[in-house]
């Protein structure tokens, strides 16, 4: 795990200054790569590569970046893990008679492979999550290229003009932050995406003309052909729709007996390290597998970390340490009071480099830090919910979608309006202790559900159930709303079951955007790899692969998932509502963090810097003071971005 930086000068005049801004560059990204960094240029082409390293495989010189091949034609900067590098180099050995390596890295044995298939069949050889940066000594053209999922992220684009032109790249915004070229140019679309989803979607980034590489893909370009060509390589829309042409045709125990090979092959696979590796362990179906899996591969017990709330309403710890009491790992548990997260909230914009308001990120970052004191890499149980349907709003929509159409849409829209004339507040009273016990937040529930009955598909309310705001441009000045992969199905998406048609824009979206987003910057910051069994190529291919009805059975979602994990943990130590991983923003707001947002939004430099419609965000402001109504997560994207904003230009 480490970080990447470098730029392409089509018309360099000042080598001096170009190797001072590459230095900046590099310097910006020391969370990424503390152990040892690294720089390459070619002047006459004008290609300059940066490196920070985080030493997980081959801990000598071996493995320092930028490192140039055996025959001296390509030059990386890689940033990540290919699992299967041992592997690889077999084949290479059987297919051209190599034997004699300079050490064991992984970075080693890519370089080899390039040489060998070419970059794009490396990359579907490969199993791992990367960003690379390739460049071409005789082609005298730059490729770069990210991992299947997204897990690693690679920010591009050209800034300046004319002569001064020049092409960015990096792992995280604040390293192209520090190129001179760089413009700094908020993009309104962005925000108002932000505003909506709480994460800047990809291909977009909060900055104008500066855009994500997409999963799976491959940007190579030149100073002769500076728009670049880009390939898909691996697509996780056409293995969705390959699954369901091929469907597993086993039964559902069948189903239970294969996920398992294939989760405990991918759990062996991603613990090769030669640093000290855990994970992270919620008492979740996910991280729960996962580390059951790791007991069953490894000679020692496995480190495992979790966080404890004294909050009970958010506290899973204890949970936690059931499962790990009963799997027999080495657990550690922080005890998270109110303070240590509060801590945290002025680091987050220097964390996440562009605006990012998931709030979970603040429990992410801790349990990070806290894994870093006893381990260098950590695995989680993220993507289990988008591959096997783990999220409730599946079960929702599933179950009332049909009886909500059988309405007209005019009679939904009315019933709507009635719902939403009463406060939140009003419908907590009205509903109780039952209500109570069932959610935190009834009113605000019922809320939600009004603002869905008037959606017109399927595909219409789950945007609605994915949107933390339904009407962003209502908040942002000036702002416009582009079109999103929820507004329009990639191809042979729309020929999955519904449900099926959910996950998989989820996994598209969702998943590398806010989780591992959040997680990639969380576990960064503090200099902690994490690693993701779920994203396993072939797991992936065989979740794609099983009939909806294998994954959601009865009312039950993830239905392998836990009956695989029942061989290994008691039911009745993880069958309990979903939790999720949230802290009390809503009621900091307006207590311990009242003053910090109120700086924030003061009015008059709210109208100043000219973002947001100023009447919206203060209206919103006291009305979620004064308790009629919750508007934290809304507030809170506001929040977020004024924070960042406010670090961007210190």
């Amino acid at each position: 795990m480490c970080g990447i930086v470098g730029f392409l000068v089509p018309s360099l005049t000042d080598i001096e200054t170009a190797l001072g801004q590459l230095d900046k560059m590099q310097a910006a990204l020391r969370h990424r790569g503390p152990d040892d960094f690294g720089t390459w240029n070619d002047a006459k082409e004008g290609i300059f590569l940066g490196h920070r390293r985080l030493s997980i495989l081959d801990l000598t010189q071996s493995g320092h970046q930028p490192k140039i091949s055996a025959s001296g034609r390509y030059i990386i900067a890689f940033n990540g893990e290919v699992y299967n590098h041992l592997q690889l180099r077999a084949r290479i050995e059987s297919e051209t008679g190599q034997s004699v390596w300079e050490g064991h890295s992984d970075t080693e044995t890519l370089l080899a492979a390039i040489e060998h298939w070419g970059l794009e069949q490396t990359l579907r050889n490969a199993s791992g999550m990367f960003a690379i940066a390739l460049w071409d000594r005789k082609l005298s053209a730059l490729s770069l290229s990210r991992d299947r999922m997204g897990e690693k992220p690679l920010y591009f684009g050209w800034q300046g003009d004319g002569a001064d032109r020049v092409f960015l790249f990096g792992s995280e915004l604040k390293a192209l932050n520090k190129h001179s070229a760089f413009a700094a140019e908020i993009d309104r679309q962005a925000l108002t995406l932000f505003m909506r989803y709480n994460y800047v979607p990809a291909p977009h980034s909060i900055w104008t003309d500066i855009k994500k590489l997409a999963p799976g893909t491959i940007l190579t370009l030149s100073a002769q052909q500076p728009e670049g060509e880009v390939i898909t390589y691996w697509s996780f829309t056409e293995t969705a729709q390959a699954g369901s042409v091929s469907r597993f045709e086993g039964t559902r125990e069948e189903a239970v007996d294969a996920l398992h090979d294939k989760l405990i092959a991918a759990v062996e696979l991603q613990m090769i390290s030669d640093v000290p590796l855990g994970a992270f362990l919620s008492g979740g179906i996910d991280s729960s597998a996962v580390v059951a899996m790791m007991q069953q591969v490894s000679n020692k017990p496995a480190r495992t970390f979790t966080i404890g709330y004294d909050n009970q309403a958010y506290d899973e710890s204890v949970y936690a340490k059931d499962v790990a009491r009963h799997l027999n790992t080495e657990h550690h548990e922080f005890r998270l009071a109110p303070e240590d997260a509060l801590s945290v909230i002025p680091a987050l914009p220097e964390i996440y480099c562009e605006p990012f308001s998931d709030s979970s990120q603040i429990p992410t970052y801790l349990v990070s830090r806290f894994a870093r004191e006893h381990v260098t890499v950590s695995l989680s149980g993220d993507a289990g919910d988008e591959l096997f349907g783990g999220y409730n709003r599946y079960l929702a929509v599933a179950k009332n979608w049909k009886r909500i159409a059988a309405l007209p849409r005019s009679v939904r829209v009315a019933l709507g309006d009635l719902l939403l004339r009463v406060p939140p507040h009003r419908w907590d009273s009205m509903g109780g202790s039952l209500a109570k016990r069932h959610f935190r937040t009834f009113g605000d529930k019922v809320h939600k559900a009004a603002a869905v009955l008037s959606a017109s598909s399927v595909q219409a309310l789950h945007h609605r159930l994915a949107s933390a705001e339904t009407e962003p441009v209502h908040w942002v000045k000036g702002g416009s709303e582009p079109l999103t992969l929820f507004d329009a199905l990639p191809a042979g998406i729309e020929k999955l079951d519904d449900i099926e048609q959910m996950m998989a824009i989820d996994a598209l979206t969702y998943l590398p955007d806010d989780i591992l987003t959040k997680v990639d910057r969380a576990a960064m910051a503090v200099s902690l790899e994490t690693r993701v069994p779920f994203l396993d190529p072939a797991l992936i291919e065989f979740a794609c692969s099983l009939p909806i009805g294998h994954k959601i059975v009865d009312g039950v979602t993830k239905w392998p998932l836990r009956e695989l994990l029942y061989r290994y943990v008691p039911k009745s130590l993880l069958d309990r509502p979903k939790m999720g991983f949230g802290i009390p923003v809503a009621d900091w707001l307006r207590g311990p963090l009242r003053e910090w947002a109120e700086d924030l939004l003061d009015p008059k430099r709210l109208d100043e810097e000219g973002h947001w419609h100023v009447d919206i965000v203060r209206s919103a402001w006291q009305t979620h003071l004064s308790g009629r109504q919750n508007l934290a997560p809304k507030l809170w994207s506001v929040l977020m971005f004024q924070a960042w904003l406010r670090h961007s230009k210190s």
